[in-house]
């Protein structure tokens, strides 16, 4: 048996080695569902509202849709809630079966807001909430969304919604002779095959469809994960498959695909000069959705238009697909990409504040060896100056591939190996994946089996499936029983050898199954419930993240956790950091990168990152610090790599190499502060950490396919340079904006696309002028290490020789901060004047740090001293220039970060 399952295994790393096997995955044609929903013709809707049974209350609606050719009905709510948002909810009327319904996705209970009727009659009803308008149309069945009178989203426009309805297989109905022929239905609407997988539907066909038409919108956003651009390609029949939404395990993904990969989240923003609306689609069923922007008009149109002197009308359509579900849908009413991102984030949650020492470096492979690996690189990274906070342990420290064991012969002492680490400023992190070895005697699966915790086949039997430990089976995370016993796994009592400073890393949490139709669980798997794996299946991964964040925040109370996912959902950044996945040693997975991480942002989870230098393959010195160039202004900043990859520790690469690398690595840690800061804003305001240029500047039209580039907060612009042996790069600078090249500080004048010189040190990267830059400019080996050091202040003024920004510090690990234990600290410089005060007059934090520094970029000539004041009274600095005369320097004004101060230049 071992030697099978070796060489099961084998044939696994084989396939991955080589790239992703589409014929692995479905196509929408290939999928019953969705073959069935996209036959739907245009304009003919067998959906009607029956306004007689309309009921209104001051929040909302109920009334009765009907399918009038099969005789089914549902009844549908429309809700008005605070902050300029819909709710739209169906479910059937005395149907079969229950349908599915998400929970414990939406935070809190959002806030209705108040619901009046303006028109209602036979054919139509109009309510009015603040300054949005719903239209409910009886027949043909559409609802229209208008902001200030002014149409933003329409829903059926096109009449292809369909939520089929629960009925008995037509073979057990009797059919009388006289009874009109039917069309014949799908051949996999009752069960289906795809390759050797038989799903044997028990309840039948319960999809659920529904298209959105957004008028004025240009581009559509959101709804990732996938290794695609930014803006939503169209699709449909004989082009793009629909992006599909279906968390599955790809290896070495491709790129410029809308195949799913590891995470779903139903998210979608379209986006117009004047309006930016959003839609959330609260399913958690497998999902497709077709996109059709007008931008992307075939030629032969356009050609007709152009000589016609017709214009084309801008509008996005796009149309959801559900296996199985209710109506559960959210409407973002914007009108900004700020506003509707804020109004989604209030329904699913932001991230916590994280510590800081996860906004570090992070080291690790597949696998570090032993416990003397992983102290020789720790070593080997401080004595060639390399910063670093976490190591990382993959599969290969455990007995077996048992999780919450340690192998006894190469990680012997795992607490002494872990405060060894904490010794040196460093955390560790190991991994957990959720499958459990079928071992005998091994305590989890014993757990597991008596206590009747697994996730069950069609007939009650135990699943079991294949992945790295060979024969497993699947926990069932979604009975509570199995949550809290799981959670209590990771206390330190239960998981020996861990401590506190050990964190966790979930992966093949999609999950993985591989032996499993297209690599994950077959869909008519039995969960808590009755419900079936179809029902569920995007929200297992995180239902373990939200296990592995309650069982680490067990472990102590007042310590924020942290942990990686792979599979994640809307909501998951309320638990967990994620990762892009298996990506591979290639510049266009480099490329990629940008794009999947700001589709991630906008979607709610801004802590994601993707492996440096590529999961897969070796990647060539100068891709690599390519790599390293482009990853500090992302959030999660971690090098990974596959088990038969050549080592690429930093100090492994020849002295030139290094240094670059080391150039990039400091200069993430110089802007810890930022990140910091940040993430703790994004916690107050649901804004992501990191933006698209198309959020920021709205009304720019050349932006909109602009993903390239990423802004941190609204300080920073970084551009990822993706092509070997650039030279220069074509840089999209805003206009009407100063923007200061971060290293050499030349000013520059934004106007729209201009060519920069990229060497092999730097990649483009720009302070905006009107921010003012919080840094720690003094290098250490750990970020742990920095919690008292000084801080330097980059002035980046704007053409009113102006500037403002904040700086959050508190203790940089607890939860003290929800205590009022923190700083929060806003300048401006206005005036020749740098002002500094509390923005929480209530809140402080006996910070040691003090500002050792004020770099002015844009500083007019002729200054010759500075005054400082405090509650002390004033004191005089000197204060420089640069030889370039690009910057002012005022040393040493020595103020603690906990005082309000005044710097005046004279």
């Amino acid at each position: 048996m071992a030697l099978v399952i070796r060489l099961f295994l084998l044939g696994i790393l084989v396939s991955v080695i080589t790239s992703v096997d589409r014929n692995n995955f479905k196509t929408c044609e290939q999928s019953s569902f969705c073959r069935r929903l996209r036959k739907i013709e245009p304009g003919h809707s067998k959906f009607e509202l029956d306004l007689d049974t309309l009921t209104v209350t001051e929040n909302g609606l109920d009334v009765t849709l009907k399918n009038i050719e099969d005789d089914a009905s549902f009844k549908l709510t429309l809700t008005a809630l605070a902050d300029d948002r819909f709710h739209l909810f169906a479910d059937e009327i005395n149907g079969l079966h229950k349908r599915h319904r998400v929970e414990g996705i939406i935070e809190n209970a959002p806030q209705v807001g108040k619901l009046t009727v303006q028109t209602r009659n036979k054919q139509m009803v109009v309510v009015q909430s603040g300054e949005n308008k719903a239209t409910l149309t009886a027949s043909p069945f559409t609802i229209e969304f208008a902001r200030k009178d002014k149409v933003v989203a329409v829903i059926n426009a096109r009449g292809l919604f369909m939520m089929e309805h629960f009925r008995r297989k037509p073979a057990d109905e009797p059919v009388p002779e006289d009874a009109p022929a039917k069309t014949p239905e799908d051949p996999g609407s009752w069960e289906e095959n795809f390759k050797s997988h038989h799903d044997s539907k028990p309840r039948g066909p319960e999809a659920l469809g529904m298209d959105i038409s957004f008028p004025g919108a240009q581009r559509a956003y959101g709804i990732p994960e996938h290794a695609d651009s930014l803006a939503l390609r169209t699709t449909g029949p004989g082009g793009l498959d629909p992006y599909r939404l279906y968390n599955l395990d790809v290896f070495e993904y491709e790129v410029d695909s809308t195949m799913a990969i590891y995470g779903s989240v139903p998210v979608l923003y379209a986006h117009g000069e004047d309006n930016t609306v959003g839609v959330y689609w609260q399913n958690a069923a497998e999902t497709w959705v077709d996109v059709v922007n007008s931008k992307d008009g075939d030629v032969v149109s356009s050609i007709v238009k152009l000589v016609s002197g017709s214009k084309t009308e801008e509008k996005v359509d796009v149309h959801f697909m559900s296996e199985s579900g209710v109506l559960d849908l959210y409407i973002l009413m914007g009108p900004t990409p700020s506003a509707a991102v804020k109004q989604y984030a209030s329904l699913t949650g932001v991230a916590p504040l994280p510590q800081l020492f996860s906004l570090g470096y992070h080291q690790c492979r597949w696998n570090y060896n032993d416990e003397e690996d992983v102290r020789s690189v720790v070593e080997k990274l401080d004595e060639n100056d390399f910063p670093v906070d976490v190591v990382w342990l993959d599969i290969e420290y455990t007995e077996g591939k048992k999780y919450f064991t340690w192998d006894n012969i190469k990680f012997g002492h795992p607490e002494a190996m872990q405060h060894n680490l904490t010794a040196t400023g460093r955390k560790l992190v190991g991994i957990i994946d959720p499958h459990v070895k079928r071992e005998s005697g091994y305590f989890l699966h014993e757990d597991c089996l008596n206590n009747d915790y697994y996730v069950k086949t069609k007939d009650g039997n135990v699943y079991e499936g294949w992945c790295w430990p060979g024969s497993s089976s699947y926990p069932d995370f979604f009975d509570p029983k199995v949550f809290n016993y799981y959670a209590n796994l990771y206390s330190l009592e239960n998981f020996k050898g861990s401590t506190d400073q050990m964190y966790i890393w979930n992966d093949m949490n999609e999950p993985s199954v591989f032996n499993g139709p297209e690599i994950t669980m077959p869909k008519d798997l039995l969960h808590y419930g009755g419900w079936e794996h179809r029902h569920v299946h995007n929200l297992y991964g995180i239902y373990y993240s939200m296990i592995t964040f309650k069982g680490l925040l067990a472990r102590n109370a007042n310590k924020r956790p942290f942990q990686l996912t792979r599979a994640h959902y809307a909501g998951s950044q309320r638990y967990t950091a994620m990762w892009t996945g298996d990506n591979a040693a290639e510049w266009s997975h480099l490329a990629a990168s940008y794009p999947m991480c700001l589709s991630e942002a906008i979607a709610g989870i801004s802590f994601c990152g993707a492996d440096i230098g590529g999961f897969f393959n070796n990647p060539d010195p100068e891709l690599l610090t390519r790599w390293y160039q482009a990853a500090i202004w992302l959030p999660f900043f971690r090098q990974h790599a596959h088990i038969d990859t050549k080592r690429r520790e930093p100090y492994l690469y020849s002295t030139e190499i290094q240094a670059r690398i080391r150039s990039a690595l400091k200069l993430r840690y110089a802007h810890l502060p930022l990140w910091y800061t940040e993430f703790y804003e994004h916690e107050r305001s649901g804004e992501p950490v990191i933006r698209p240029l198309y959020y920021s500047y709205p009304k720019d039209k050349e932006v909109v396919d602009i993903d390239n580039q990423v802004l941190l907060g609204t300080s920073v612009l970084a551009q990822v340079v993706s092509e070997a042996g650039a030279s220069s790069a074509q840089v999209y600078l805003p206009p009407n904006e100063i923007w200061y090249d971060i290293l050499d500080f030349k000013a520059y004048q934004g106007n729209g696309h201009i060519t920069v010189p990229v060497n092999a040190d730097k990649i483009p990267a720009f302070y905006r002028g009107g921010s003012i830059v919080p840094r720690m400019d003094r290098p250490r080996r750990a970020s742990t290490l920095m919690h008292d050091d000084p801080y330097t202040l980059y002035v980046n003024l704007d053409g009113n020789k102006s500037a403002k920004g904040t700086l959050y510090i508190d203790d940089y690990e607890s939860y003290g901060y929800r205590k009022k234990k923190y700083l929060y600290v806003q300048f401006i410089y206005a005036s020749n004047k740098l002002t500094a005060t509390k923005i929480d007059k209530d809140a402080d934090y006996p910070t040691l740090s003090w500002l050792e520094r004020v770099v002015v970029l844009g500083a007019p000539k002729g200054f010759t001293s500075a005054v400082l004041t405090t509650k002390a009274g004033d004191t005089k600095l000197p204060v420089s220039y640069d030889a370039e005369g690009r910057s002012l320097t005022v040393r040493k004004p020595g103020v603690s970060m906990r005082e309000e101060f005044t710097i005046t230049l004279h």
